[in-house]
């Protein structure tokens, strides 16, 4: 940021104009912070957008049963780089989501119970113990990471209930006090004693220090993301629900949607982003909604959503709901909304 000072008469700025100078013109604010498509019509999917600034940026995704590898682009502030060839051959996997510590040390987490660490350079593939997708991963240190999946409306016959953990050497099932039979979409805490997944049937399991329990709220339908800005300002999404809680209580939001929503996004506390099918957007600004559906990227599924240390949103999506089709393509897109527009030119 820059600094500026200045000496008028003695006085403050306010008395400027005493000395017989002119007031300052106002510094130019740049341009107004918009969506704009960052990235669009890609082969596959991307399902995930998460970084640790705005120019150490990754999004992940993949064929969604198309045929095709799996997808890593990551943005370094002036390119995208497609990492896909850098990964194990042979995967058509597709992540759903990725998360971590730092630019060296990011988990991504997929079908087949695909999990792979990226160190900044190599790609690592580790074994999970499970067969189910794993549609969440959440980092809390290099040494305590948590994802977890699940068979949609497989029951109690398919693998579900899915919570694994990492200690810093392997993985490993972390069961939970009730087996329900869901599947679970997201991970998310604010630490080690504080965690919190999201799934089917209006699931939310809360993780205090280390005993974890069901706790009750006002959802409808499958939570599909969960997210905050703090213990005490907690966001849960899914179908048409949007749900917030204190810390203690989960309460419902009203805010107008026009499609299901999917993803969630805290920028700082009272600015949230949610984000949706059919290029459902909305932002939440120091408590109040407004609605960005007629804003690009529109017409396309977003499935994820990110919010930058710097205060932006990401948005990740493309056709993922859709049955498979052999060779078609899953028409991936980012959207960004802030001042500074990222460059969509991917490397060579």
């Amino acid at each position: 940021m820059m600094r500026s000072s200045f000496r008028a008469c003695g006085l403050a700025v306010a008395v400027t104009a005493a000395c017989g100078n002119p007031s300052p013109p106002p510094p130019d604010a740049g341009p107004a912070a918009a969506w704009h498509v960052v990235l669009q019509r890609l082969e596959p999917a991307l399902l995930c957008v998460w970084g640790t600034a705005s120019d150490h940026v990754f999004a992940v995704g993949g064929p969604r049963g198309n045929g095709g590898p799996s997808a890593v682009l990551r943005y370094d502030g002036h390119l995208w780089r497609d990492l896909s060839s850098s990964l194990a051959p042979g995967h058509t996997e597709t992540f759903w989501w990725a998360h971590g510590t730092s630019p060296g040390d990011v988990w991504l987490v997929g079908e087949n119970g695909r999990i792979t660490h990226y160190d900044g350079n190599v790609f690592t593939e580790y074994v999970s113990g499970t067969t189910a997708t794993l549609y969440g991963v959440w980092a809390n240190a290099t040494d305590d990471v948590w994802a977890v999946g699940g068979t949609p409306e497989g029951g109690t016959s398919q693998p579900n209930d899915v919570v694994v953990h990492f200690d810093g050497v392997a993985w490993s099932p972390s069961p939970l006090p009730q087996m329900l039979g869901r599947a679970f979409f997201k991970v998310w805490g604010t630490g080690a004693d504080n965690l919190y997944i999201v799934g089917e049937a209006a699931t939310i399991w809360h993780r205090t220090g280390a005993t974890w329990a069901l706790e009750m709220n006002p959802a409808k339908r499958n939570l599909t993301t969960v997210a905050g800005c703090s213990s005490s300002e907690l966001y849960a999404v899914g179908g048409r629900d949007v749900l917030r809680s204190d810390g203690t209580t989960w309460t419902s939001v009203n805010v107008s949607l026009t499609n299901d929503v999917s993803g969630v996004a805290c920028a700082r506390p009272g600015n949230v982003v949610i984000v949706g099918s059919g290029g459902l957007k909305a932002r939440m600004v120091d408590a109040m909604w407004q609605d960005d559906f007629g804003a690009e990227p529109y017409n396309t599924d977003l499935h994820g959503a990110w919010a930058s240390p710097e205060g932006d949103y990401w948005a990740a999506g493309g056709d993922y709901i859709t049955d498979p089709s052999p060779g078609a393509a899953r028409l991936g897109v980012v959207g960004y909304y802030g001042r500074r527009v990222p460059s969509s030119a991917i490397a060579p």
